[in-house]
């Protein structure tokens, strides 16, 4: 009977031992979860402050292009020429 106890004993360690090493590892996982979802929200803004720089980019390239910048020049006077093609397509649509 004495080796029956001592297996019994044995297993009942075990199991005690891998349920506590199973709360560890959720408790980990909901963790590094949580940490997961943050890194996802900052890796979101990021990406928002991103775009945002870029369109402030791209206006003072125009603003500077504008105020005579030779640098952007070429560039302005397409921009102005798309704008005026649409304009007339526009206006010939609307006489139609």
């Amino acid at each position: 009977m004495s080796k029956i106890e001592d297996i019994v004993d044995s297993l009942e360690n075990r199991i005690s031992k891998m349920l506590h090493k199973l709360d560890v590892l959720k408790q980990t996982n909901l963790r590094l979860s949580e940490e997961l979802a943050l890194s996802e929200k900052n890796i979101l803004q990021q990406e928002r402050e991103l775009v945002s720089w870029q369109e402030k980019y791209e206006s003072l390239k125009l603003t500077n292009s504008i105020l005579g910048s030779d640098e952007y020049k070429r560039e302005t006077k397409l921009k102005i020429n798309t704008l005026i093609r649409e304009i007339d397509h526009c206006i010939a649509q609307l006489a139609e």
